[in-house]
């Protein structure tokens, strides 16, 4: 308990009462020779409630799948019809006391409430057609990717048709050409798969679409579930014409075909562990064989990392299983195919990256988020605190290498957090290291100078020339790039329209990597990586997912909103770090 500030310490004695609550049923049920009853503890603690816009007769899931409400209704659930959301109401401490509704009347209804889980509805995601222009044809109908089927001719060719009516289409079109210079258009009119600009492609791809991605079953996530059974005979059927052609005497060399494929694939697609290296007392460097993933990273992209369950250690009855994290690439080498990933232990999680063996299968999905904007030819600033200097290895190499000129501020709390110094000094024209306290770090440079304080103060002191020769002046910096902890990135923005304001160029662009809390890091899915944006200008409030684009302008980012969404699960990630901290140090 002595971790947890006050009101940690008192949402964890809350959880110990549900928790002591919970076994206490168990024990009875077990006296009794009667299954456990929750529903009654539950509906003490405030019970649970879905409550519905429209009425219960209008709902997905009562016309497409009446068995997801008797379920519902068995677990003791309710179910509050003609109520819309008008507004989150805060307690003292800004966490959610209720929530104020209004009815079809225009009466207003309050109902209090501790979580709240919002179904934000069942819009396409349509990510990548977003980013990448004219690789799909959209439904000017459904705003989702444009259903087809697979058709066959008389001479066995197939060819893909819309889906019309009450069709289902399992396929959509995929436009993208293998060389980007030939051109990525829509195809002409009447075509599927082909453009005008690229002779090369003369047969369609097929490329499945399932979920809430596919009309067809969008609006029930039971739907969504089943739409990869029902799709998957018509993708079996795309190879049927091929395997009746089977010559029974070339069988030993298409299984060796098939061999030779799928080593290829598990050699791209199976991400093993390569080394794991402690960079500092607190820092843990993460390389794996990754080629695919490696292959198409670009500078800011960033990953998702996880270790199987399945193979996890188990120390005195715990599987010491990771949850999904977040990590940015430092460098890759395409040729050798493999990733690095720079990790700070701060939980449980990021705890256990060090104990990850050489050759240990990992889950590594990604690169995901949008590469960081590299300009030509402008003087750049890089702003890095802590963990937050290994995003921008590969970031500032990329400047120097598309004719930048790179000022590089590397922010430190003491000299034994420095880590990856070859690094960083191929990344910029002049570093100016910073330590809060304690002897300063080494500059190995002529060029490099050394400061004791934090990352505003450094760029305070050296741009009234305090720090000795300039070699890339702060007022020409064109733009500048911070990435660090919430509070180092705000005050970055802070300075910025204060004491550094002087020393900026008026025009100049701001870009913070927004570290806000991340769960399936797939683009428009989970939300959990909502980040809120006010207009610096009109004040108009917007929202963005982060893990589609990390990089945000720091002017438009909401600093309360990122700090506030970064502590919601504290009493947890600080219980688990101590626990798996408890596991590792007693013996086996």
């Amino acid at each position: 308990m002595a971790t947890y500030d006050a009101e940690e310490a008192e949402i964890a004695r809350e959880f110990l009462a549900h928790g002591r609550a919970v076994r206490a049923e168990r024990e009875r049920a077990a006296a009794a020779g009667d299954k456990p009853d929750f529903s009654y503890l539950v509906e003490s603690w405030g019970g649970v409630s879905l409550v519905y816009r429209k009425a219960m007769s209008d709902s997905p899931a009562y016309r497409l799948n009446h068995e997801e409400i008797s379920e519902f209704f068995e677990e003791g659930v309710r179910f509050t019809e003609g109520l819309s959301p008008l507004a989150c109401i805060p307690d003292e401490r800004g966490a959610l006391a209720a929530v104020e509704f209004e009815t079809a009347d225009k009466q207003k209804v309050t109902l209090p409430a501790r979580s709240l889980f919002v179904a934000a509805g069942t819009a396409p995601n349509i990510t990548y057609e977003r980013e990448r222009v004219g690789s799909f044809e959209i439904d000017a109908r459904t705003k989702g990717f444009k259903a087809f089927r697979a058709v066959y001719g008389d001479d066995g060719a197939m060819r893909l048709e819309p889906a019309t009516g009450n069709q289902v289409g399992f396929f959509t079109s995929y436009l993208r050409y293998p060389e980007p210079s030939q051109g990525s258009g829509p195809p002409a009119t009447g075509s599927v798969g082909q453009s005008p600009t690229s002779p090369t492609r003369s047969t369609p791809r097929t490329v499945t679409f399932y979920g809430d991605n596919n009309p067809g079953y969008a609006g029930s996530v039971v739907r969504a579930m089943a739409s990869a059974k029902d799709g998957a005979p018509h993708v079996e059927a795309l190879f049927a014409a091929d395997i009746a052609a089977l010559d029974p005497a070339a069988q030993p060399a298409r299984d060796a075909a098939w061999r030779a494929l799928t080593a290829k694939l598990d050699a791209d697609w199976r991400p093993t562990v390569a080394w794991v290296e402690r960079l500092t007392p607190t820092i843990v460097e993460v390389v794996v064989k990754a080629p695919a993933a490696a292959r198409h990273f670009e500078p800011g992209q960033f990953f998702r990392l996880q270790n199987f369950e399945a193979l996890s250690r188990a120390v005195n009855g715990t599987r010491l299983m990771m949850e999904g994290l977040a990590l940015t690439g430092a460098w890759v080498d395409k040729e050798k195919g493999l990733l690095s990933m720079i990790v700070l232990e701060m939980g449980g999680s990021s705890r256990l990256c060090a104990g990850l063996e050489p050759g240990e299968p990992v889950v590594v999905m990604g690169p995901t988020g949008t590469p960081t904007e590299i300009p030509e030819g402008e003087s750049v600033a890089l702003a890095g605190g802590g963990l937050g200097n290994a995003v921008l290895f590969s970031i500032g190499k990329e400047l120097r290498a598309r004719g930048n000129r790179v000022l590089y501020f590397a922010a430190y709390r003491k000299r034994e957090d420095v880590y990856k110094i070859d690094d960083i000094e191929a990344a910029a024209d002049q570093i100016i290291w910073s330590v809060d306290g304690g002897p300063l770090p080494e500059a190995r440079r002529p060029q490099d100078r050394a400061f004791r304080g934090n990352v505003v103060e450094a760029m305070r002191a050296f741009a009234q020339g305090e720090l000795g020769a300039v070699t890339v002046p702060l007022p020409e910096c064109a733009r500048i790039i911070a990435i660090g902890s919430d509070r180092m990135m705000a005050a970055v923005k802070a300075a910025r329209h204060g004491q550094l304001v002087k020393f900026f160029k008026p025009n100049h662009v701001a870009i913070a990597s927004i570290n806000s809390p991340m769960q399936c890091m797939m683009k428009e899915i989970c939300a959990q990586c909502l980040q809120r944006h006010i207009d610096p200008v009109t004040g108009k409030e917007t929202v963005i997912f982060s893990c589609s684009n990390q990089d945000q302008p720091q002017d438009a980012v909401d600093w309360k909103n990122l700090a506030d969404r970064l502590r919601q699960n504290t009493v947890q990630e600080k219980l688990t770090d101590r626990w798996v901290q408890r596991l590792l140090a007693r013996p086996q």
